[in-house]
Order: structure tokens, then sequence, then C-alpha cells
């Protein structure tokens, strides 16, 4: 691949990666907010197993593959995203995307704790930064609000889901646990949007435009240009690059929805970013090395 299809591709994911959290913000008006998320994963779900259906990607036969898939959907998918979602309701959409995106730290330490993994010094150095990075950024909030607890949870429910397709990715096709992860991660959400809230979708031009950007753009085209590049190039300096997505959230959510860019957010934003370069900084050689 050469390097402005590189660069072009890894600009686009990261900013659908990012800016999702200022789209859902938008779309909150319209939508109780397990309702839009699970309408989001349901739609994409749908979608992406009618296209690995036709193409006759190899899918599990065994009903162990299958729920191993529905336990990477319930973190992926279902916590991720619900915690996502959740949290907008209180904080806005610059705070949610660093808190979420500080999952590469929380994979190092549990990675750590739970598979005996090794890391080098300067990736135990990034999360020190991150951490840091986390205590500037939420330290400076004058009022409490539980949405900074929801991201966080985004974020350790994402650190898990990365361990667990790390263990048993090798055992699915990438597009077909990507299709039925996010399906059953959907429904799990709609079964939560019916028991804990109140759901509501208002109809209108706007709450489909939006909920189609989410779920086509957000979502499918978002996850087949990420698995696109980290295919055709080193995992391990692609992944060093995912810091540039919180920073697109930070950016459209001063742009799309006038929020303040504190400076407490933009110094403690700047710790994160750092210490997720310095977590994921050649990983693939580091993890050859130490496992």
């Amino acid at each position: 691949m050469n390097n402005f299809k590189f660069i072009a591709l890894l600009l686009i994911t990261t900013f659908l990666m990012g800016s999702s959290f200022a789209i859902v913000k938008l779309g909150l008006p319209y939508s109780s907010p397990l309702l839009l998320a699970a309408l989001r994963f349901i739609v994409a779900g749908v979608l992406m197993a009618v296209i690995v259906l036709v193409l006759k990607r190899p899918h599990p036969t065994s009903k162990a593959n299958w729920l191993k898939i529905l336990l990477i959907g319930t973190f992926q998918t279902a916590g991720v995203m619900g915690c996502i979602f959740l949290s907008l309701r209180t904080i806005t959409a610059s705070e949610s995307s660093i808190l979420t995106f500080t999952n590469p730290l929380l994979v190092v330490v549990m990675a750590t704790i739970f598979t005996k993994a090794h890391y080098r010094l300067y990736q135990w150095g990034g999360v020190i930064l991150g951490l840091i990075g986390v205590m500037i950024t939420m330290g400076a909030q004058i009022e409490w609000k539980i949405g900074l607890v929801f991201g966080f949870l985004s974020a350790v429910f994402w650190a898990i889901a990365t361990l667990l397709a790390k263990k048993w990715g090798v055992l699915f096709d990438t597009w077909v646990l990507s299709a039925y992860q996010m399906l059953f991660g959907g429904l799990l959400l709609l079964l939560g949007s019916v028991v804990l809230e109140q759901p509501y979708f208002i109809v209108n031009g706007h709450s489909l435009a939006i909920l189609l950007w989410l779920s086509i753009f957000s979502s499918i085209i978002q996850f087949a240009g990420w698995y696109y590049l980290l295919q055709n190039s080193d995992p391990g300096k692609t992944s060093a690059y995912l810091f540039l997505a919180p920073f697109f959230g930070v950016l459209t959510g001063w742009v799309l929805l006038d929020e303040p860019l504190h400076s407490s957010l933009l110094i403690g934003g700047l710790f994160i970013l750092s210490g997720i370069y310095l977590v994921n900084r050649n990983f693939t050689s580091a993890r050859k090395a130490n496992y």
C-alpha cells in the first residue's frame, strides 16, 4: 500500500471513529440512548450479515463458537456502545471520546494481570501518562456527573472485548465475527432499552440521517477501513495512530456541538494521546518479543 493511500484511509477511519461521539450527541434529542445504540448496530449487523452470507464467508459450525461471538458482542457492542450512548446524556462528546479511548491503556493492565503478558518499559510509561491525563481531564470537573462513570466503563468493556477477541479471534472469519457481534450486541441493547428506559425514536429526516450515518459510515465503513489497514500494513504501526480518534472526537465536538475547549481537557487529552501512542508503538514487534 502506498503512503498516500495509507494516510488517506487512516485519516478517514480514525475520523469516523472519533466523530461518531458528536453524531450520537446530535441524535439523542430524537431517541432514547439505548434504543439509538440498538438501532445503529441492528441495522449495521443485519447489513453485514447479508454481505457475509452473499459472499459465502465461513461461518461457525458449533454452538460453542456462536456463544463466543455472543460474548464478544456483549462486551464490544452492548457494553462499550451502551455506556458511550449513556455517557453522552450528561458529558460532552469530547470527554466521552477521551475516556473511551483510554482502552489501550487498560488492555496493558488487564493483559498483565489476567494473561501474564509482558510489556516494555515505554508501554508502561504510556499507561502512566494516560492515567495522569485522565486525572487532569476529569479532576478539573466542578460537578460530578454519572456520564464520567459510563465513559470510563466503556473503556473497561472495550479492553475486555479486546482480550477476548485476541484469544478467540483466530477461530472466526474477521467479517463474520464483526457482523454477528454487532447484531447480537444490538439485540442485547434493544433488550436493555425495553427494560432500563422508556424507549422512543422520533422519525424525521434528521433522525434517520443520523441513524444511517452511524450504521453505515461509523460502523460498517469504519470497520472495513480499519481492518483493511491492519491486514495490508504493519498492524503495530497502524495501531499507533489510534490516538487520532479521540483527537477527532474533541475536534468534532467543538465544531458540531460548540463544546468548549477547556485547558484541562487539552492538557489531559495530550497526556492521554501520548500514552496511547506509546502503548501501541511497535506493539507487534513487542508482542513477538515478549510472548
